[in-house]
This record gives C-alpha cells, sequence and structure tokens, in this order.
C-alpha cells in the first residue's frame, strides 16, 4: 500500500489524463485500499481545492474544456416512466446534463450530479438505475426537478425547451 499523500497525487494525475469518469471502487484495486479510504482521499483533495466532480459513474477532474458554453437550468416534470425521454431530448437536441436538482422539505437544495452527454452515458445511467432499485431525487417531489444544462447557444436552448415541451415534460407551472 502506497503513502496517502502520493495514491492522492497518482488520483489527481489520473484524472487530468482520463477522459471518463473512474470510479472509487477502480481506484482502490489499483492502490490496493477500500474503496472508503479512495472517498476520504477525493474529499481531502477537494478540501484542498482541486475542481474534482462526483458523478454516478466516477470522478472527473473539472477543465477548462469541461466548462465552456453556455449553463441554464430549465424546469421538468414528470414520472419515473418518462426519464430515459427526457435525458434523450435534452442530448439529442445538443445539451449536456450537469446535474439534477430538486428542493427537499427537511434538507433544501439536493443535488445530484449526472455529466450526462451522451446516448451511452444516458444507457449507462438507466442501466444502474434500473440495477439499482434506487430512487430518482424527482421521486421525492412529484416529478418536479430542475437540470443544470451546458449548450453552445441559446437556439439550442430554445430547441431543448420546445422539443420537452411538446413532450409533456417541461415545467411551465
Amino acid at each position: 500500500m502506497i503513502d496517502g499523500e502520493i495514491r492522492r497525487k497518482e488520483i489527481l494525475h489520473t484524472l487530468a489524463n482520463e477522459e471518463r469518469p473512474v470510479s472509487a471502487s477502480k481506484f482502490a484495486s489499483r492502490f490496493d485500499v477500500s474503496r472508503q479510504i479512495i472517498v476520504g482521499d477525493v474529499a481531502l483533495l477537494r478540501a484542498s481545492g482541486a475542481a474534482i466532480i462526483a458523478t454516478a459513474r466516477g470522478y472527473v477532474l473539472e477543465t477548462n474544456e469541461t466548462q465552456t458554453g453556455l449553463i441554464s437550468k430549465i424546469a421538468v416534470q414528470h414520472g419515473k416512466e418518462k426519464t430515459e425521454e427526457e435525458l434523450r431530448l435534452i442530448i439529442e437536441n445538443g445539451g449536456e446534463i450537469l446535474d439534477v436538482i430538486v428542493e427537499h422539505p427537511l434538507y433544501g437544495e439536493l443535488t445530484g450530479m449526472l455529466h450526462i452527454k451522451t446516448e451511452q452515458d444516458i444507457h449507462s445511467f438507466m442501466k444502474r438505475y434500473k440495477k439499482s432499485n434506487a430512487s430518482l431525487l424527482s421521486e421525492l417531489t412529484g416529478g418536479i426537478h430542475l437540470h443544470t444544462i451546458r449548450y453552445e447557444n441559446q437556439t439550442i436552448l430554445k430547441n431543448i425547451k420546445q422539443q420537452l415541451a411538446i413532450a409533456g415534460i417541461l415545467y411551465e407551472g
């Protein structure tokens, strides 16, 4: 087992050179430590200023490349049966889904990091959802939730909202 400081430097180096998320389990296996040790390492790295994002697929390092484009929040409402359709409409119309946000009566705003950019990301998310037997955050709020999305121009945002409205997903109060 390697020293924690060296391990954390290796985690940062790996994330800086990977295009896809790296799971805590993969790091744990690589360094022959528990997954919880890796979670702690990432917490220490974040506390020291590293821009590490935890997604459902693993950790990614936020870079200038991942920060380009315009960002907006869109309000949507639907049941769990329309989740995949919602994600597809956003991606197919040029958006990237950064997160999902709900208002919880006890905890306030809860955010789940998604970072869904591609059809494969949607497939992976839906597969994990079905396999996990977990609830979607939107199930806590009668289906009402926000997504932070990234897109290249206002026309793309307009098209995304239009397609979501046609599908009966865009929340318009």
